[in-house]
């Protein structure tokens, strides 16, 4: 018998939630968006049966269809109250990135889940790509030795047709920025990869090119990891005339690796001391060529998510992971904002807390 599914929010990213779980043989009960025709185009696309509701009232939709497990693809501002009641019913999530634009509204998802065993999962889906997962072995292996820096970069493009598409895209209280929602997949990578556990940082954001929107669309930053290592980010959607690449380089004292493509979903170099494999034959192997920065990776969150509810076990992705790649960037945010290095962990803050930092 398979899991009740049903998806609250059915915009752009809605979609490969929806294939996700089709191809995971869920049972799709109920759609969920506040416009009809954004439903309609979904249940069209994938040909869903008249079984699947439609609501434009998720509480109303949580009451009658009773789902095991929810993906909220709102926009960001909201995840936080729907993710609440969605737990408070008793039902499973996968939270679009990023977890919340609040770090006490992330501590209380992960408290309330905790409290009623609920499992919830952010979609940081970039974690399994092909490349990331074999850069992942090859670290818990130890094959790189000491780490000593990683890179982040993050090198797309968000023009004015993409922000008219939404009114909360580009807002500090709906969407926190380019760093918060175009960057965060790989900032997740980079934190997860050097070890999770950071002492400071210190970065730099600005609106270069974007003056209809109220935050950043380039952060630049340095963090010192408390195991010795450091990292470099730089995030923006400034580059003309198109997405360019995202790519992750990890340097360590026996080993170089660098992940590229438009979504770090291909091994560019892979250069160990150990020798244990042929560089060619890694970089043929591990190579995926996705339709859109999306990537393939929806697909195998939700086997594992539907996984960790059968198995009562934690996902892979949790929302303590949602939570630390949400920090990071509250953390630029923060030292760009008072011009000082700062230290983490961070209790408290918003992307609302940096509203007017632009203001012209």
């Amino acid at each position: 018998m398979s899991l009740k599914y049903a998806i609250i929010g059915c915009g752009r990213i809605s979609h490969n939630h929806i294939a996700a779980a089709m191809e995971n043989n869920l049972d799709i009960v109920a759609l969920c968006d506040i416009f009809q025709s954004q439903m309609d185009i979904a249940a069209s696309e994938f040909g869903l049966s008249s079984d699947t509701k439609k609501y434009t009232d998720y509480m109303e939709m949580l009451r009658i269809e009773k789902p095991d497990l929810v993906a909220i693809c709102t926009q960001i501002g909201l995840h936080t109250e729907i993710a609440l009641n969605c737990i408070e019913a008793g039902v499973n999530l996968i939270i679009e990135k990023p977890i919340t634009l609040s770090l006490e509204e992330a501590d209380l998802i992960i408290k309330k889940a905790k409290e009623k065993n609920i499992k919830v999962s952010v979609c940081h889906q970039n974690r399994f790509n092909k490349a990331v997962q074999k850069i992942r072995e090859a670290l818990e292996d130890n094959r790189f030795g000491k780490l000593f820096y990683g890179t982040a970069h993050i090198r797309w493009y968000r023009g004015e047709e993409y922000y008219k598409q939404a009114s909360w895209r580009g807002t500090w209280d709906q969407e926190g920025g380019a760093l918060m929602n175009q960057c965060i997949h790989n900032i997740d990578l980079l934190r997860w990869m050097m070890g999770n556990d950071i002492i400071e940082v210190v970065g730099m954001t600005a609106n270069l090119n974007h003056n209809y929107i109220e935050t950043e669309d380039l952060g630049i930053a340095l963090v010192k990891f408390a195991g010795g290592g450091y990292g470099i980010i730089e995030g923006t959607n400034n580059i003309y005339p198109g997405n360019l690449e995202e790519t992750l380089y990890i340097f360590g004292e026996k080993g170089t690796v660098k992940a590229g493509g438009e979504a770090v979903n291909i091994i560019e170099e892979w250069i160990f001391a150990d020798n244990l494999d042929d560089p060619e034959e890694v970089k043929e192997k591990y190579h995926e060529n996705p339709p859109n920065v999306y990537g393939f990776g929806h697909k195998l969150l939700y086997a594992d998510v539907i996984e960790a509810i059968i198995n009562d076990r934690d996902p892979y992705v949790t929302a303590v992971d949602g939570r630390n790649a949400l920090e990071l960037i509250i953390a630029i945010h923060k030292s760009s904002a008072e011009g000082k290095i700062i230290k983490l962990p961070i209790k408290k803050g918003s992307t609302k807390d940096f509203k007017g930092m632009f203001d012209r």
